[in-house]
């Protein structure tokens, strides 16, 4: 084995080089992954004992995107691009082995391969788009060269992740091997390769399914019609497209010239920095710095809810929309009755769009029991309250509760300004 740097080895494996990958968490494509890379494609591609070359990552994914903490700052050397063309430019057949997650940067670096073989759990997907950017190494270019112009259109501008099987039938992936027989199915299949003599297969290169769309700028604009409502006051859907209707007009190099400028016009947006900085506090939020990671969960298997009114109905449809039953509980039959018709007919609703089935209406409804006793929270591992914004009646709710639930419930508050604190002192 050779160590190429602290993320990436080089082995040979009989006539096969094998690359392995492990950066955790997720083999983001980070300055030392590139450079190990780089560095590691040249050694094996070098090498004459060598026949092909198979890419695989350690961990619990392949490289599942860019490093977004370098976005918006000078990357180092080498660029991203420059992985990609002595990936791609390699003499010797070239297997990316997929588990886990192929998205933005990691399929665009799959791309460069000249096969791509993957386990059925793992999904691929180019989801710039939900970052108010596009791909901007190649994929916008690429990817229509492999599944089509129209199922290119559809995945960059939803930024779906494609599970492997619809993959491997879209052309993305080339054969589908074992769960846990990654690695040495990808030798496998790389020493087939080599063995039927097989081309090296460059995306680049690959025009045919571009030419179905060729002088039929219809395609595109039944496209965004679909999809105005959609996209409507975001750029990032608008420039996708236009970077496909370039694979499609221009010459490879051209392409990526046009997807280049419009990556750089979303990266240096308004639209884009807001996306950025969601996608960072949505992550940040799920983190509380005083709760060690070593904490006990504790499995929440029933649930109460004080108050059946807008928060407290809402609250408790959560809870039985992902299975777990809820007692909905409140002080008058008139209030409680009203509350159980609400949720119903919030279900029914959604049902008449078709976001449900009425049997899952039944289903739902009949996770929610109602009750006019708090004694009824007994046996509960976490009761909400949603009553009214008054201290003295939150310390008298859960005074009572304190007596009621069982050791270890977690008592819970939907207060949207009062002192949780001071509430917490009465138990």
């Amino acid at each position: 084995m050779s160590q190429i740097n602290p993320v990436t080895d080089l082995t040979l494996d009989g006539d096969v080089a094998v690359i392995t990958l492990n950066s955790p968490p997720v083999n983001a494509l980070s300055a030392a992954v590139r450079q190990g890379l780089f560095e590691a494609f040249k050694q094996a591609d070098a090498d004459a004992a060598a026949k092909a070359i198979v890419l695989v990552c350690e961990g619990r994914t392949f490289i599942a995107g860019a490093d977004i903490t370098e976005f918006g700052s000078a990357m180092a050397d080498p660029q991203l691009a420059d992985v990609q063309d002595v990936i791609e430019g390699a003499a010797k057949p070239v297997i990316a082995a997929i588990h886990g997650t192929a998205l933005g940067g990691g399929l665009e670096v799959a791309l460069c391969a000249h096969y791509r073989v993957a386990t059925p759990s793992a999904r691929l997907g180019l989801p710039e788009v939900n970052l108010g950017l596009l791909p901007g190494a190649g994929g916008t270019q690429r990817l229509p060269r492999v599944v089509g112009v129209e199922n290119a259109l559809a995945m960059m501008t939803s930024g779906r992740h494609v599970p492997a099987k619809e993959a491997a039938s879209l052309g993305l992936v080339d054969e589908l091997v074992e769960e846990g027989k990654l690695r040495e199915q990808a030798i496998a299949f790389a020493r087939k390769v080599v063995a039927e003599g097989r081309p090296l297969a460059k995306i680049r290169d690959q025009n045919e399914k571009l030419e179905a769309a060729k002088g039929k700028p219809e395609i595109f604009e039944n496209f965004r019609k679909a999809n105005a409502r959609k996209f409507r006051g975001f750029l990032a859907p608008e420039y996708n497209i236009r970077c496909i209707e370039a694979a499609v007009n221009q010459p490879f190099e051209e392409g990526l010239a046009t997807e280049r400028k419009l990556f750089n016009e979303l990266m240096s947006g308004s639209q884009s920095a807001a996306q950025r900085y969601a996608f960072f506090a949505e992550r940040q939020a799920q983190k509380i710095p005083d709760v060690a990671d070593d904490t006990q969960v504790i499995p929440v298997n029933k649930v109460g809810i004080i108050g059946a009114g807008t928060m407290g109905g809402g609250i408790a449809m959560n809870f039985a929309n992902v299975g777990i039953p809820v007692v909905l509980t409140e002080v008058k039959q008139e209030a409680l009755d009203r509350g159980l018709a609400t949720i119903r007919k919030n279900y029914e609703r959604t049902a008449s769009r078709g976001g449900i089935t009425a049997e899952q209406v039944e289903e739902r409804c009949a996770l929610i029991t109602g009750s006019l006793e708090m004694e009824s929270l007994a046996d509960v591992d976490l009761v909400i309250e949603a009553v009214f914004e008054r201290m003295d009646i939150k310390k008298d709710i859960f005074t009572r509760l304190d007596a009621i639930c069982k050791p270890g419930a977690i008592l819970a508050t939907n207060t949207s300004g009062l002192d949780i604190d001071e509430i917490a002192a009465v138990t």
